[in-house]
Parts: structure tokens; sequence; C-alpha cells
């Protein structure tokens, strides 16, 4: 059901890329604008520029909103959604709703939606590639750049909606329902912003949990936590799977990809030729063909997306290789389930760089793999010296104080045959911009060897 926005009082809060897109899309709907942020006027310059006509401004805090005359807020995911300003409206009784969820009501489209803790951004490009190449017209948004409100303000030039959906954006979802829901995998991140695990599984379920019989819910079945929802929601459960083989769904049988569904059978592109590094970028693979398939992309379509796809900067990106030493850039590693997935990609021995903002993360699942794989650890950032003291027994571990001087130990220690891994297992925010800064630093670096 689409909302009637004609004169309400709208109140928007965030002035990022999100927030820009759902006060202008809420402007042409009608409705009475305001947008407020956190920062002030000098710091959202260009934000600013940006927004329409008549949209009202309350910037550097949100002393000045009168929560009063508010009828409806829509929050951008970068806004805490326990913060005491959102706490006070939703007592007031104000409905507080995400942008994903206010472009949803306005989009009537088919939706995808692909969530989990890693691999969103790659899964998410390699569908969208497929469906392209496969003649659908697709618009690729959501957390991975492009606002979903921008679709709605294009029109009606889209026949279906591919959507990459954070934890923060589903903290405002009430009727979100993807005809296809991608879930990937689980595991603990963010644990400085949600309260435990149990809240952070909870919101990633808010993906599926309002499909009907009619719609798709896409596992990954060598997950635990996702198998483990498999009796959950009502959308017709899809697997995939490296590790086995599964009735309905995409897995590996003899070196190949192979798509099952109701007693089809497709066998659908070689292992060895994918361009992409890691294990967890076959589950990756396997879960766009899933999505590719419902969707009736053609095979030979699938395939060509999969030829040309060699994956994303900063998410194991072959840098360079130097006197038989590879180094790859997984800067994007940015949480510990993915660090152990990169680990777990190479037979090779590694010298691992890893370290970062802590973001409240358990670093045992990585302990035993770098024992194994691990032929020296590297450690930067806030959270070294926590990383170090898990890593008490092992031997082959030093500190560095900067990026630039991991990278030189690591050099210094490798021979060939070895892969220096940027695997950092934390957030950037320390000692970097982003996860992209920290990658090109990292490239920079490895180029100049």
């Amino acid at each position: 059901m689409i909302e009637d926005m004609k004169n309400k009082n709208v109140l928007v809060v965030g002035l990022a890329r999100s927030g820009i897109s759902a006060a202008n899309l809420l402007s042409k709907l009608g409705g009475k604008v305001t947008v407020t942020d956190e920062k002030g006027e000098g710091e959202l310059s260009e934000n600013i520029r940006r927004l329409e006509r008549g949209i009202l401004l309350k910037l550097g805090g949100h002393d000045e909103v009168d929560i009063e005359e508010v009828d409806l807020a829509v929050i951008s995911p970068g806004v805490v959604w326990n913060s005491p300003f959102l706490h006070k409206m939703r007592e007031r009784g104000i409905r507080v709703i995400s942008e994903v969820e206010l472009a949803f009501q306005h989009m009537q489209l088919p939706f995808i939606a692909v969530t989990g803790t890693n691999g969103k951004t790659t899964t998410t490009t390699l569908t969208g590639k497929m469906l392209k190449r496969g003649g659908k017209r697709v618009f690729v948004g959501g957390n991975i750049g492009n606002p979903l409100c921008d679709g709605v303000l294009k029109g009606d030039k889209y026949e279906l909606v591919l959507s990459e959906i954070s934890t923060f954006q589903m903290e405002g979802i009430e009727t979100f329902k993807p005809h296809i829901s991608v879930l990937l995998n689980i595991t603990p991140d963010h644990l400085d912003r949600h309260r435990d695990m149990e809240e952070y599984r909870e919101l990633k379920k808010r993906v599926f949990i309002n499909q009907d019989n009619n719609d798709y819910t896409v596992l990954n079945l060598d997950d635990v936590v996702t198998a483990g929802l498999s009796h959950e929601g009502k959308g017709k459960k899809v697997f995939f799977s490296r590790l086995r083989e599964t009735e309905n769904g995409v897995f590996v049988r003899g070196g190949k990809i192979i798509f099952k569904m109701d007693g089809r059978v497709e066998e659908v592109y070689p292992l060895d030729e994918l361009k992409l590094i890691g294990v967890h970028n076959i589950e990756n693979t396997l879960a766009s063909v899933a999505v590719g398939m419902l969707c009736n992309v053609s095979v030979q379509c699938i395939r060509d997306a999969i030829s040309g796809f060699r994956g994303l900067r900063h998410r194991m990106e072959f840098v360079r290789e130097i006197q038989g030493v590879k180094f790859i850039n997984d800067s994007k590693g940015t949480n510990v389930g993915a660090t152990v997935k990169s680990l777990q990609s190479f037979n090779r021995p590694i010298i691992l760089i890893a370290g970062g903002k802590d973001k409240g993360s358990d670093y045992h699942p990585m302990k035993g793999l770098i024992e194994e794989r691990v032929k020296f650890l590297i450690l930067i950032g806030d959270a070294r010296k926590k990383i170090a003291s898990l890593m008490n027994g092992f031997k082959n571990k030093i500190e560095a104080d900067s990026l630039e001087k991991a990278v030189k130990e690591a050099f210094s220690r490798s021979k060939s045959g070895d892969v220096v891994l940027l695997s950092p297992a934390c957030s950037s925010f320390d000692m970097f911009r982003d996860y992209e800064d920290r990658g090109e630093q990292f490239r920079e670096i490895v180029e100049s060897l």
C-alpha cells in the first residue's frame, strides 16, 4: 500500500546519501520535509546543495526540532536506532521507519534483497551483472551505494529492484517484503551497536520474515546460523552449498556449479575458471547463481556474467607478486568471520596483517587458523593488544605502529611461495578514513616495494 505523504510533516534524520534521497522523494510526494543532523552546515554544505528547494534544515544537533509537529520520521542507516532522540519520538507515538521501508512502500516492483555479515556487495554486484546480461531492467541499490529512494525518483524505467541490505537498514522495517531474499551468513559483527548476537540475528531475519509462500528465501547451508533458520519464514527455501548437495538450490559437484530445482538439473560453471579468490567468493557466486536462475536468466548469460567478473576492490584483491610472494588486499575483511574465510582460502604460508578499531569482537574463531596457517602475524591499530593477548602462545608475531611498517616487515619476513594478506578483522576508523582508504594505502605501499 502506497502511503499518502501529501501535507504530512516528515522528519528525515541524517543527511548522508540515503537521507538526501529520502528527503527529495518525500518533498516530491508533497510532504512538508525537515532534515536534521548532528553535523553542522559547514560539514554538510555539499549535501545541502543536493536537496530540493523548500526542505527545512535543523542542523548541528536535534535541539531545534519540534517533535510535536512530526507525523513520520525517516532515518538513515548511520543513525543509531536506540539513540535518545529516536527513543523520545517513539515514546510520543511517532512512527520511525528506514529509508529502505520508505522506498519499498513507493516502489511497486519485485524486490531482491541480499544481506549477510559478509559478501553482500560482491553477491549483489555479480547478481546485478547476471540480471542485466539476461536483459532485465534492474535498479541496483541500497547499502551498495545508490539509495533505494533514487529508484523511486527515477520513475518507471525499471522492472526489478536488487538491493543490498544491512542490519542498520532493517532496524526501521515494517512491511518490507522482497520476492527473493538472500541470507549469506551470520557471524558476530557490529556488537558495538547491537546489544548482542541474538539481536543481530533477529535483525538479519527481517529480510525474509514478511515473505509468503509465493516468495523465495535463499539460505547458505554451510553457515550454521543461516542453516538453522531453514524452518522459519513462509518463503520457499532455496539452499546453496559448496560442501554438500541439496534438493532445491545450487551446489558443487565434480568441480562444477550445479543448479537443481524441482527435478531440473543444470550444469552452470566450472569452479576452476572462477576469477575470484577465496572460499567465501565461491559461496557468493553460488548465491548469485540461485537468484539468476530463479529470475529465469539463461545459463549462458549467467556464465558470461561470471566469466567477466573479477571481484571488487579491497575484497581478496590480488595486488602484486614480488619475488614469488603474492600480496592480497582484503581490507573489506572488517570482522572476524571475514578474516576466517580469507585464512581458509590459501594452502600456502600466510603472513597476516590484522587489527584496527575493535567492534567488541571475539577473536577466538581466528586463533586455531592462525596457529595452523599463519607463518607470521603482524598486528596494527587499537585492537592489536587485544589480539596479541589472545595469541599469547603464538611466538611469530609483532606489533607495528603503521601500515607501512607492517607491510615492510611482512615483505622482509617472506619468501617465494608465501602470501602477504591484509585482512584486519576490524574496522578502519582508528587509523584511516574507511576500509577503502586502508586498502588504497596498502596497495600504494605494496606498489612502492
